[in-house]
């Protein structure tokens, strides 16, 4: 759980998807969805929350590596970006198939 708490108080961009998720969740209850749909919305988000932490390791231990600019070290905090990006991506793909059809 101290991973949680330090992610939460240290990174503006974990905080942010936490309530994208809030809102996101209230609207998967609040709109007629089926159980399947509402998992899947949810499970996604859960997702983007996972990678956001998985990301955030991974820049910590780059910058503990080293401060200097390496070409490795901005490759593999880009690739960790990539994978939040790409989640959130999947999630909203999932909110247009499940809301337009």
């Amino acid at each position: 759980m101290a991973g949680l708490r330090d992610t939460w108080a240290g990174e503006h961009s974990f905080r942010s998807w936490v309530w994208a998720n809030v809102v996101s969740a209230i609207a998967a209850f609040l709109l007629p969805l089926t159980g399947g749909e509402r998992a899947l919305i949810l499970s996604l988000g859960v997702m983007v929350l996972a990678l956001e932490l998985i990301n955030t390791a991974i820049e910590r231990t780059v910058d503990r590596i080293s401060m200097d600019h390496d070409d490795l070290g901005r490759q593999a905090k880009d690739a960790g970006s990539a994978g939040v990006a790409t989640a959130a991506i999947a999630t909203g793909v999932a909110w247009v198939v499940i809301l337009v059809g």
